[in-house]
Protein backbone atom coordinates (compact mmCIF):
# COMPACT_ATOMS: atom_id res chain seq x y z
CA UNK A 1 0.00 0.00 0.00
CA UNK A 2 2.00 3.15 -1.16
CA UNK A 3 0.93 6.45 0.98
CA UNK A 4 0.95 9.61 -1.09
CA UNK A 5 2.39 12.34 1.27
CA UNK A 6 1.25 15.67 0.22
CA UNK A 7 3.69 18.09 -0.60
CA UNK A 8 3.48 21.53 0.49
CA UNK A 9 3.19 24.46 -1.96
CA UNK A 10 6.10 26.03 -2.74
CA UNK A 11 5.87 29.74 -1.20
CA UNK A 12 8.25 32.93 -0.77
CA UNK A 13 9.07 34.28 2.55
CA UNK A 14 8.60 37.96 2.70
CA UNK A 15 10.20 39.01 5.84
CA UNK A 16 13.52 38.09 4.49
CA UNK A 17 12.60 40.22 1.28
CA UNK A 18 11.30 43.19 3.50
CA UNK A 19 14.53 43.18 5.34
CA UNK A 20 16.47 43.50 2.54
CA UNK A 21 14.82 46.12 1.00
CA UNK A 22 14.72 47.99 4.04
CA UNK A 23 18.72 47.63 4.25
CA UNK A 24 18.61 48.50 0.88
CA UNK A 25 16.81 51.82 1.63
CA UNK A 26 18.82 52.40 4.57
CA UNK A 27 22.13 52.17 2.43
CA UNK A 28 20.34 54.74 -0.51
CA UNK A 29 19.16 57.62 2.15
CA UNK A 30 23.16 57.65 4.12
CA UNK A 31 24.22 57.56 0.73
CA UNK A 32 22.58 60.41 -1.03
CA UNK A 33 22.94 62.61 2.59
CA UNK A 34 26.99 61.80 1.86
CA UNK A 35 26.66 63.55 -1.34
CA UNK A 36 25.17 66.95 -0.09
CA UNK A 37 26.58 69.69 -2.08
CA UNK A 38 29.32 71.82 0.27
CA UNK A 39 31.32 74.31 -1.48
CA UNK A 40 32.57 75.94 1.86
CA UNK A 41 35.99 76.02 3.46
CA UNK A 42 36.76 73.30 6.26
CA UNK A 43 36.51 75.55 9.36
CA UNK A 44 35.38 75.53 13.22
CA UNK A 45 31.63 76.72 12.99
CA UNK A 46 29.91 77.74 16.47
CA UNK A 47 27.36 75.70 17.76
CA UNK A 48 23.77 75.88 17.52
CA UNK A 49 20.92 73.81 19.14
CA UNK A 50 18.81 75.54 16.04
CA UNK A 51 20.81 75.06 13.68
CA UNK A 52 19.59 73.98 10.22
CA UNK A 53 21.43 73.60 6.91
CA UNK A 54 19.51 75.97 4.44
CA UNK A 55 19.76 74.11 0.73
CA UNK A 56 17.89 76.58 -1.78
CA UNK A 57 21.13 79.12 -1.29
CA UNK A 58 23.94 78.66 -3.71
CA UNK A 59 27.06 80.88 -3.11
CA UNK A 60 29.05 79.89 -0.03
CA UNK A 61 31.39 82.51 1.29
CA UNK A 62 33.95 81.40 3.97
CA UNK A 63 35.74 83.40 6.77
CA UNK A 64 38.96 81.82 8.34
CA UNK A 65 39.86 82.48 11.34
CA UNK A 66 43.17 84.45 10.17
CA UNK A 67 40.55 86.28 8.29
CA UNK A 68 41.34 84.85 4.36
CA UNK A 69 37.94 84.71 2.66
CA UNK A 70 36.72 82.63 -0.16
CA UNK A 71 33.72 82.20 -2.66
CA UNK A 72 33.11 78.43 -3.08
CA UNK A 73 36.91 77.92 -2.15
CA UNK A 74 38.43 80.01 -4.41
CA UNK A 75 40.58 82.65 -2.08
CA UNK A 76 39.05 86.42 -2.65
CA UNK A 77 40.18 89.77 -1.02
CA UNK A 78 37.86 91.95 0.94
CA UNK A 79 37.77 94.57 -1.12
CA UNK A 80 36.65 92.37 -3.98
CA UNK A 81 33.89 90.59 -2.50
CA UNK A 82 31.25 92.76 -3.79
CA UNK A 83 32.39 92.69 -7.31
CA UNK A 84 33.09 88.64 -7.58
CA UNK A 85 29.60 87.99 -5.91
CA UNK A 86 27.96 90.54 -8.71
CA UNK A 87 30.10 88.49 -10.92
CA UNK A 88 28.86 85.22 -9.81
CA UNK A 89 25.11 85.71 -9.97
CA UNK A 90 23.10 84.77 -12.61
CA UNK A 91 20.92 87.64 -13.98
CA UNK A 92 17.23 87.79 -12.63
CA UNK A 93 18.59 85.86 -9.31
CA UNK A 94 18.36 86.42 -6.30
CA UNK A 95 20.70 84.46 -4.92
CA UNK A 96 21.62 83.85 -0.70
CA UNK A 97 24.63 83.12 0.53
CA UNK A 98 25.99 80.78 2.84
CA UNK A 99 28.53 82.31 5.44
CA UNK A 100 31.18 79.74 7.08
CA UNK A 101 32.66 81.86 9.51
CA UNK A 102 35.13 80.68 12.19
CA UNK A 103 34.02 80.45 15.76
CA UNK A 104 37.20 82.39 16.89
CA UNK A 105 36.68 84.96 14.31
CA UNK A 106 36.32 88.62 15.92
CA UNK A 107 32.83 90.11 15.66
CA UNK A 108 33.87 93.08 13.32
CA UNK A 109 35.75 90.99 11.04
CA UNK A 110 32.22 89.15 10.39
CA UNK A 111 30.21 92.62 9.62
CA UNK A 112 33.03 93.72 7.05
CA UNK A 113 31.79 90.85 5.46
CA UNK A 114 28.16 90.98 5.89
CA UNK A 115 28.41 94.24 4.59
CA UNK A 116 30.33 93.64 1.82
CA UNK A 117 28.05 90.73 0.56
CA UNK A 118 25.02 93.42 0.91
CA UNK A 119 27.16 95.51 -1.04
CA UNK A 120 26.77 93.05 -4.08
CA UNK A 121 22.92 93.37 -3.40
CA UNK A 122 22.30 90.04 -1.55
CA UNK A 123 19.87 90.48 1.23
CA UNK A 124 19.44 86.49 1.85
CA UNK A 125 22.52 85.71 3.66
CA UNK A 126 22.48 82.70 6.21
CA UNK A 127 25.01 82.59 9.15
CA UNK A 128 26.13 78.66 9.36
CA UNK A 129 26.71 76.56 12.81
CA UNK A 130 27.08 73.23 13.98
CA UNK A 131 24.34 71.42 15.10
CA UNK A 132 24.44 71.31 18.87
CA UNK A 133 22.63 69.14 20.89
CA UNK A 134 19.13 70.17 23.24
CA UNK A 135 20.00 69.56 26.80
Amino acid sequence: MKLHLKQPKARIEMLPLIDIVFLLLVFFIYAMLSMAVHHGMPVKLPASATAALDKQNALSVTVKADGSLFIDQQPVALADLAQRLKEKMQPGETPGVLVFGDRSLPYQSLFQVLDHIRLAGIDRISLQAEAEPVQ
